[in-house]
């Protein structure tokens, strides 16, 4: 290789690394990942129907790769600037997962507590062996059973999240 060959591979290398942007790393005043953050941000589902916001409300704080927030969350907001806003949409593998039918069981109605009244859309809650609390959504009824879905509400849904970066820490 001739030596004036090397020398232009070795700046481009160089160049790669130490540009912000070139090599993956992020400028100054983005957010990166294990900064403390904090989002306003409004969930939608594919029809527009607001499923969660923070809006009018305390503004959602966390670390950026803490593994806390869903992944598609956590990557739209890596490398926005305080004041930002975006909207992205995630695909339910990078948000709540596909839906689990193991999680969805149908039980006899003589197994709801006295005194509940179940209607479709109601929660309810079970305490499991290990001491965790399983939330269930009432999905379905008949005259005898009644039809249990533990899974996430937004487990198999696309999602749409507009954002605004509140703070960087």
């Amino acid at each position: 290789m001739k030596k004036s060959t090397f020398m232009i591979i070795a700046v481009l290398l160089l160049a790669a690394i130490l540009i912000p942007g070139c090599s993956g790393a992020l400028g100054p005043g983005q957010a990166n990942y294990g900064d403390l953050v904090k989002v306003d941000y409004t969930v939608k589902l594919q029809d527009g129907t607001v499923f969660d916001t923070s809006i009018g409300k305390t503004p959602l704080e966390f670390t950026l790769g803490s593994d806390k927030i869903i992944s598609g969350f956590t990557k739209a907001v890596l490398g926005m600037r305080v004041g930002e806003t975006k909207t992205v949409t995630i695909p339910p593998d990078d948000a709540y997962g596909s839906s689990h039918e193991e999680l969805i069981v149908e039980v006899p109605r003589s197994e709801i507590r006295a005194g509940v009244i179940p209607e479709v859309g109601m929660e309810m809650q079970q305490v499991a062996e290990d001491g965790s609390v399983i939330t269930a959504v009432i999905t379905e009824m008949t005259p005898t059973t009644v039809t249990l879905d533990a899974n996430h509400p937004l487990a198999g849904k696309e999602i749409t999240v507009d954002i605004k970066l509140l703070s960087i820490e």
